[in-house]
């Protein structure tokens, strides 16, 4: 029945990890997988999460009955506040359609499949970022759609090519669905800026686009939960309509948990109840309903006010700890005169550095220092500590004055 079946290939993100796992060499670093490392390299749980959970486990009234197939009430409407803000017009007109899903993986697949099934034909081709993270083409094939990419990065000048969006972008169908990063450009760790957005809000409008937006970071980009809401706050308080996944993986440490949300904006309170019906439809033959456990942990987190300040507070000192990262990174380089400019490093935010490393230079860190990094020469700064960057910052300058030249 299955002699016909090849073996695919390895995903190159977890094909990473699994090779740094092989690794025996004591001085190995995991550049690669986007998962926080505190200081000394171990994989970080909140405490307020270890202390939610505690509470969670000894609540008699907690059962583990199956959730409803869009989740928890309490769950929708605190993360509605956390993206769109207290004041938001679209969450008090209850004009936001929300629901559980399967982290951020999930929520863009429940809305591609949406896309695909409720809205016009040329919402069926959805523009992502050149580059993207690696995961969101095949997300949105599967779904469906017809995937076409928008100049994201220039090599040259180590920054956004906006220019080259914007062009793109205008030149795309009326009504097309286009995704953007909320906060925290995955690979690029390059956002635009303030004026930017209001660029990108202005031709969404024109166009009339299917905007989606992918919100990974908030929180772990610049430490500040309102700030990295920036862009999705634009565009509520604009009257846009769009759709938007969050993830709690990264600003909550609830990776393995799989709890994330999709909201629709919506332009009347009606719209968003008939959105969430089919909504519902997309996720019941897909996987019925989401998973109770980390949907509790975020409530209990975000529900209680002290917990949520510890919250915000601990997150700020994981997103300083990366900063910090970034900027002796950078001024190790530039102190050894590693040839090509690395103030990138330092403009870039998120976990995320695309440090413009060449395929061949990236080789050379993977089998002659066991730094395992992804061959598109990004890096995640979370796993770079006191007590390696020195290492790192070496074997770097050795890798790029082998050579072939940098794309720096």
């Amino acid at each position: 029945m299955f002699p016909h079946i090849q073996e695919a290939p390895e995903d190159p993100i977890l094909g990473t990890a699994l090779a740094f796992k092989r690794d025996t060499n004591p001085k190995k670093v995991n550049l690669g997988v986007g998962a926080y490392r505190d200081n000394a390299g171990a994989p970080k749980v909140f405490d307020v999460i270890r202390k939610v959970e505690q509470q969670h486990a000894t609540d008699a009234k907690a059962v583990k009955e199956y959730a409803p197939i869009d989740g928890d009430a309490r769950l929708a409407a605190l993360t509605q506040k956390l993206a769109f803000g207290s004041g938001s017009a679209a969450v008090k007109e209850g004009r936001v359609a929300s629901s559980q899903v399967l982290s951020g993986t999930g929520g863009l697949r429940v809305a591609g499949e949406f896309i695909k099934e409720h809205l016009p034909a040329a919402a069926h081709t959805i523009y992502v970022s050149d580059p993207t993270w690696g995961n969101h083409p095949a997300i949105f094939q599967k779904s469906g759609l017809t995937v076409k990419k928008y100049p994201y990065w220039n090599g040259a000048t180590k920054s956004l090519d906006f220019a080259a969006m914007m062009s793109t972008l205008e030149g795309a169908a009326d009504g097309a669905s286009v995704l953007l990063h909320a906060v925290a450009h995955n690979p690029t760790g390059m956002d635009p800026t303030k004026e930017q957005w209001g660029a990108i809000l202005a031709l969404a409008q024109k166009k009339k686009f299917v905007v989606l937006l992918d919100n990974a970071y908030q929180g772990f980009a610049s430490g500040d939960l309102d700030e990295d809401a920036y862009s999705m706050r634009l565009f509520e308080a604009a009257g846009m309509e769009f759709i938007l996944c969050q993830s709690f993986a990264k600003n909550m440490g609830l990776y393995g948990e799989r709890v994330g949300m999709i909201h629709v904006v919506s332009a009347t309170a009606d719209d968003a109840k008939r959105v969430l019906s089919q909504l519902k439809l997309v996720i019941r033959p897909m996987y019925s309903s989401p998973p109770i456990h980390g949907a509790e942990l975020v409530i209990r987190t975000l529900a209680e006010e002290g917990n949520a300040k510890e919250w915000a507070a601990e997150l700020k000192t994981t997103a300083e700890r990366i900063l910090k990262m970034r900027k002796m990174l950078r001024d190790g380089l530039v102190a050894k005169g590693t040839p090509g400019t690395w103030d990138h490093i330092t403009q870039q935010i998120g976990m995320f550095s695309f440090t413009g490393l060449t395929p061949d230079q990236c080789t050379t860190l993977i089998k002659e220092y066991s730094i395992y990094l992804l061959k598109s020469g990004r890096i995640s700064l979370a796993g770079l500590n006191d007590g390696n960057i020195q290492y790192v910052i070496d074997a770097m300058d050795a890798a790029v004055r082998k050579g072939p030249a940098s794309k720096l």
